[in-house]
């Protein structure tokens, strides 16, 4: 909201500080942090600091104390000194006087406020301005209740700041009754100093010194005094239904059970180490017996008998592997689940690609997830209603949740919808991740990353309350070869993973479509490109596609005895022609019929200068059709003849076969995913040859190998990355139908 005071502030700032400092900001009449950052720069300007910087570091915080230890009608330097301190408050709410550069009464006001609200108007009595007052004013921070934040909150923060603002490490936190990172590490300073940490050892975080001298302060109803007080804000920050005291009652030990029933420690209603741990760090006590793991490493007999010697009933074992190199027992091994199940072991399935940036997350990616995900839970044998826990295995903060992980998350539900709803949807990652997914209704169970204590996701938010499994610390259990490294999870009984499999589905080559499933995949992909703003009929100019969906389908199903024939004899999956062909034939538009024109035009008639274009049903130019029948032939994979793309005849007779010939292209198509593999443009892709022998790819091609020949496919199209990136979820759709017929 436009405020004029604030517009004010703004107009100061650049008038009187922009040509000395450097900074400028918009004049909105709206509070923001680059407002807030120039008047730090003015204020350092003020105090002469001449190395200027958005942060009221230690440098402006030192300066200021050894200058003016205290700010006031008498010791306010200048007039524009003050008028920073009143542009400061005009941002944070309170009325700062006429911005006439004079500590008066309005002023102080303020600033007895201010500190009122901050809960230090003890430690810091009076109208004065001290230095940490000062440093938390140039913040967006609040310190009147903010909308969703409660009361029982902001007297913690209160009580918090008013106790522990003296000390050399602890700075003023927000007081809006909304829990956050900062809150709790304030807390953990709080516990810090009570256990008796100098300034300059405390540090915030539940390190081994703190856990084992919170160790000797366990609270218990009766007890009274200032751990009880932590306890009981623990209590609070963790959303649990307690008010911040220093009495230890038996409604506080009622609440404590709930808790601890909650989180699945025993229920004694004590303050006891494990419970404290609990509310102040998302990993807990990590001494914590598990009944469950998730591990990297493929579940071999003899370490199945170290799970169970160590209590483990659940294991988290990962669908796939997007690497053919990185962690190759990532994914479950064949035969794997045969041995949970005669060992008595549950598995629950996690699904992840790379997922470890925002950038991995949109809607595109969660539908190909989605469909990915199924595929590999049928091909591994996984019974319906199994619970797949999709990994966000990175902080996202709120605007990531909301712009990628959402969205993302949408896309997986559709692409179970769609799938007929063979799987329950679970995710994986920090509270806050977990908590705003489920909320949206797109999970029924979450898996806790509660190990990363430091992520912004975790701290200050609280166990998730459909919370499945949480990961609190790395173990290795047993020897020799049944040693395994394992991450611990407690478990909560919300999910219990499966104990008994369907028959696997090998990696078996791949069969003729049966033309009684066609309309069952022509229906999928209409959804789904419906779903990326790719309809069946539409676009109008360059834009219009020439082929619906339907006909795209046909034109593929048209060829399906050349593509199971190059599938057999390439050990190549059917999805990876199906997929160029589909693309290709859904991309080709009036741009491309032009280009195709004028092409016939040059060889024909001379009258241009196009002498090649992406053409049929593949999109395939001559130049690369060219290259990859050389690539092929020299490796055996083809016979015919070497052609050279520099000459207009081979290019020609190329192309018109290109344009006319569907078989032809079809084969083309074929070739070039295995030119794709080794001689491509592009590097060869990982790990060589592996991904393919000089007659032959792999039927059992990992997910980085699939992108990477797709792109490698549309490797001339200055929009690659994105057109790879839908057409992933294609691939899935086709894979989906190949591998219900090839295992039928």
């Amino acid at each position: 909201m436009r405020d004029a005071m604030v517009l004010k502030a703004q107009r100061f700032v650049n008038s009187v500080y922009g040509s000395r400092t450097g900074t400028t900001v918009q004049e909105t009449g709206e509070a923001d942090w680059a407002t807030l950052y120039a008047l730090t720069r003015a204020l350092q300007y003020e105090l002469g600091i001449t190395a200027f910087s958005d942060n009221f570091g230690p440098t402006t915080l030192s300066t200021l104390t050894a200058k003016y230890p205290k700010l006031d009608a008498d010791t306010v330097p200048s007039p524009d000194f003050c008028r920073i301190i009143q542009a400061g408050l005009y941002c944070k709410g309170y009325d700062g006087g006429d911005l006439d550069g004079t500590y008066g009464t309005r002023v102080q006001e303020a600033v007895t406020r201010l500190k009122t609200d901050m809960g230090v108007a003890q430690a810091y009595p009076g109208a004065a301005l001290t230095p940490k007052v000062f440093k938390a004013l140039l913040t967006m921070d609040s310190y009147v209740p903010g909308a969703s934040g409660t009361g029982q909150a902001r007297a913690v923060q209160q009580w918090l700041n008013g106790r522990y603002v003296n000390r050399q490490d602890f700075f003023v936190i927000a007081c809006d009754g909304l829990v956050s990172r900062d809150t709790a590490k304030a807390l953990l300073f709080g516990v810090q100093y009570e256990l008796g940490m100098a300034d300059g050892t405390a540090n915030g975080n539940f390190g081994p010194g703190t856990q084992s001298g919170l160790k000797s302060h366990p609270v218990a109803q009766g007890d009274k005094g200032v751990f009880v007080q932590l306890f009981s804000a623990g209590m609070v920050l963790n959303r649990r239904p307690a008010a911040l005291t220093d009495t230890f009652d038996s409604s506080l030990a009622a609440a404590v059970r709930a808790f601890q029933t909650f989180v699945a420690l025993p229920a004694t209603g004590d303050g006891d180490f494990a419970t404290f741990a609990s509310l102040l760090a998302s990993f807990g006590d990590q001494s914590r017996p598990a009944r469950a793991c998730d591990t990297v490493a493929r579940v071999t007999p003899a370490r199945a008998a170290s799970l169970k010697a160590a209590g483990i009933a659940y294991v988290g074992r990962y669908l796939t592997n997007p690497s053919a190199t990185s962690l190759p027992e990532k994914a479950i091994q064949p035969g794997e689940l045969d041995t949970f199940a005669q060992q008595g072991l549950r598995c629950f399935p996690i699904y992840q690609t790379v997922n470890n940036d925002a950038s991995d997350f949109d809607y595109v990616a969660g539908r190909t997830a989605g469909y990915a995900a199924v595929n590999a839970a049928r091909d591994h044998g996984f019974r319906r209603g199994t619970r797949i826990f999709f990994a966000v295995d990175f902080d996202a903060v709120d605007a990531e949740i909301t712009a990628n992980v959402l969205p993302h998350f949408k896309g997986v539900k559709e692409a179970m919808a769609d799938s007929g709803h063979p799987y329950e949807i679970g995710v994986y990652g920090s509270r806050n991740v977990c908590a705003r997914v489920g909320a949206a209704g797109y999970s029924t169970a979450s898996f806790v990353a509660g190990m990363s204590a430091g992520f912004e996701g975790n701290a200050g938010h609280p166990l998730p309350g459909d919370w499945a499994y949480d990961q609190f610390v790395v173990r290795t259990l047993g020897s020799g070869d049944g040693q395994l490294e394992t991450d611990a999870d407690i478990a909560s009984g919300r999910d219990t993973g499966q104990g008994a499999f369907d028959r696997p589905r090998p990696a078996v080559p791949d069969v003729a479509f049966d033309a009684r499933q066609v309309p069952a995949l022509r229906a999928d992909l209409a959804r789904y490109m419906r779903s990326i703003g790719r309809p069946d009929t539409g676009g109008v100019g360059g834009d219009a596609r020439l082929y619906t969906n339907a006909q795209a389908v046909a034109a593929i199903q048209d060829q399906d005895g050349l593509i199971t024939e190059l599938s057999t004899t390439y050990s190549m999956r059917k999805a990876l022609i199906q997929t160029a062909l589909y693309w290709s034939l859904r991309d080709y538009d009036l741009a491309a019929q032009s280009a195709d024109q004028q092409v016939a035009d040059h060889h024909l008639t001379g009258s241009g200068p196009v002498r090649d274009s992406h053409t049929g049903i593949g999109e395939i130019s001559a130049a690369d059709a060219i290259q990859a029948w050389n690539h092929c032939i020299g490796w055996g994979l083809a016979t015919g003849d070497h052609r050279d793309p520099a000459k207009d005849a081979d290019l020609w007779t190329v192309w018109q076969q290109l344009n006319k010939d569907n078989a032809f292209s079809v084969r083309t198509a074929a070739l070039i995913h295995l030119w794709g593999t080794r001689g491509r443009p592009g590097g060869q892709l990982p790990p060589g040859d592996r991904v393919t022998t000089p007659r032959s790819m792999r039927l059992d091609l990992v997910e980085f190998e699939i992108t990477e020949l797709l792109r490698r496919y549309r490797a001339w199209d200055p929009d690659v990355d994105s057109q790879t990136h839908q057409s992933l979820a294609v691939y899935q759709i086709f894979e989906k139908y190949n591998s219900i017929l090839r295992n039928a």
